[in-house]
């Protein structure tokens, strides 16, 4: 059987992701494909575990070399137990989040060298590794604006990215939009200020266009 298909949304906070992808598994499976769901940190039992670790608590919590060590943990449970499975049966995975995150957040935006997530990379991912990865882009204002809203109608805590500032969200943006630059070939830049419709239209454009898929 062919491998599946893996794609990721990457981006920072209040960028719609959640949203976007919800949408594009529907689509998917209207068009006649198997998809999972899924999300990071978290998407297996024991990433669940590590995400209440990372998301909860003051900005200080952790280090970004500690944070770095332990999305990397719960990074490989989620890819044995779920992600590897289902590619192999020749399912279609779409990521809430993956490596990019970690490239950004810690290293970009946190300081994290850049040799260190590279050699946890290799090592932990391998060679699962996304076929495409939608980057969601928009000013920072704006998106924690909206991630502040969304934290205040859901009641719920994983606010500890949201905390850590202006500047870090600065050059958190700055760090995704490098990823974008730097593998044109991989990733696709989203403008995530554009409607829900709208961005949903640029999700499915991107889709389309690099995996080849009508719908």
């Amino acid at each position: 059987m062919a491998r599946g298909r893996f794609i990721t949304f990457e981006g920072g906070e209040g960028a719609g992701k959640s949203t976007q992808v919800r949408r594009l598994v529907e689509r998917l499976r209207v068009a006649g494909h198997d998809v999972v769901a899924t999300r990071e940190p978290g998407g297996s039992t024991g990433a669940e575990a590590i995400r209440d670790l990372v998301l909860k608590g003051s900005a200080d919590r952790w280090s970004p070399v500690t944070e770095t060590l332990l999305m990397y943990a719960a990074r490989r449970d989620h890819i044995e137990r779920a992600i590897a499975p289902a590619l192999e049966r020749g399912a279609w995975v779409v990521c809430d989040r993956f490596f990019d995150s970690t490239r950004a957040y810690q290293g970009g935006a946190g300081g994290v060298a850049p040799g260190l997530i590279a050699a946890l990379e290799n090592h932990v991912v391998a060679d699962v590794r996304p076929d495409l990865t939608l980057i969601f882009d928009l000013p920072v204002a704006v998106g924690l604006a909206r991630a502040e809203t969304h934290a205040a109608a859901a009641g719920h805590a994983e606010t500890r990215f949201e905390s850590k500032g202006a500047a870090f969200h600065e050059r958190l943006r700055a760090a995704f939009q490098a990823i974008a630059a730097a593998e044109p070939d991989r990733c696709a830049l989203i403008d995530a200020a554009d409607t829900i419709e709208g961005v949903e239209a640029q999700v499915w454009a991107a889709v389309a266009d690099r995996l080849a898929i009508h719908g």
